[in-house]
C-alpha cells in the first residue's frame, strides 16, 4: 500500500516524537478510516481520515518544531555537535532551521518544513523581530540605544533600526532586531566598544521560548502556528 508511515504522519502533525506516537498507536489510540490501527508502520493512504483518542485529526502538510538550543551546538547538518542531534524523534531530514544561532549562543531555534514560511520569517522586508537577552562587558546607556535605533555601519552598510533596552543591571539588556546578518549582535556591540559575554534568543515574532527546558524540542501548538503564519501575512496551510 502506498502512503506515509502512520508514526511519521502523527509526529509531523505535532503529536510527539516518533517513539511517543508509536506508543500511542500500539495502545490502540489511533483510528485510520474508522478502524483501530496498532502498527506504527502502517501506510496511511493519502487523504485518509484519522482519529486520535476519539477526536478527528486535521492533517496538515507542514511541521514546525521549537528547540531550546544549548551552547556548544552548531546550526548545521555537516558540522558538530549538531542541533539536529537534539531533534530525536522528529523527521530531521525534512526540517530546516529558521536562521541560525552561534555555537556559543543559546535559546529559541525554530525548524520548519515550509520553505515559504522560512523565507518570509528570515527576510527583513517582513520585519519579524527576534528578541535576545545579552550580557555585556560594559554597561549600555542612552547613546548606545540611539546608535541601535539609527543603525550601525557593518561591512559598509547600516543595520536596520534595532531596539536596545538596558535592564536593571545595565550590563544586561534585551535587543530586538529584524535582520539576521552574520554575528550581527556581537558586531554591533563591538562597534560600540563593547563585548557580548552571553547571548540568548528569547523570541521569534509571536513565538516565545517560555519554560521549554534547555536542550528540549517540541512541535508548535495550533495557536502558535496560526500566529506565526499571520505574522508574515500567510493565511496558514491547507490540510
Amino acid at each position: 500500500m502506498k502512503g506515509e508511515r502512520l508514526d511519521k504522519v502523527l509526529a509531523r502533525l505535532g503529536l510527539g516524537s516518533r517513539k511517543e506516537v508509536a506508543r500511542l498507536v500500539r495502545r490502540g489510540g489511533v483510528r485510520v478510516l474508522g478502524q483501530v490501527v496498532k502498527d506504527p508502520g502502517f501506510r496511511v493512504p493519502e487523504g485518509a481520515a484519522l482519529e486520535v483518542e476519539g477526536r478527528p485529526l486535521e492533517v496538515r502538510r507542514h511541521l514546525h518544531v521549537l528547540l531550546h538550543k544549548p551552547r556548544g551546538f552548531v546550526t548545521s547538518r555537516t558540522e558538530g555537535p549538531s542541533v539536529y542531534a537534539l531533534l530525536q524523534g522528529f523527521p530531521t531530514r525534512d526540517l530546516s532551521p529558521v536562521g541560525r544561532l552561534d555555537k556559543d549562543a543559546e535559546g529559541l531555534l525554530l525548524f520548519t518544513t515550509d520553505g515559504l514560511l522560512l523565507h518570509r520569517l528570515t527576510h527583513p522586508r517582513h520585519k519579524v523581530a527576534k528578541r535576545y537577552l545579552v550580557h555585556l562587558e560594559r554597561p549600555v546607556g542612552p547613546k548606545d540605544q540611539e546608535a541601535f535605533r539609527e543603525g550601525i555601519l557593518l561591512d559598509g552598510k547600516k543595520t536596520l533600526p534595532a531596539e536596545l533596552r538596558p535592564l536593571e543591571d545595565p550590563t544586561w539588556a534585551e535587543v530586538a532586531l529584524v535582520e539576521g546578518r552574520f554575528h550581527q549582535i556581537k558586531r554591533m556591540f563591538r562597534a560600540r566598544g563593547n563585548r557580548v559575554l552571553y547571548l540568548k534568543r528569547l523570541a521569534l515574532g509571536p513565538l516565545e521560548l517560555g519554560g521549554l527546558p534547555l536542550g528540549m524540542a517540541r512541535p508548535l501548538t495550533e495557536a502558535e502556528e496560526k500566529a506565526l503564519y499571520a505574522a508574515v501575512s500567510l493565511g496558514g496551510e491547507d490540510p
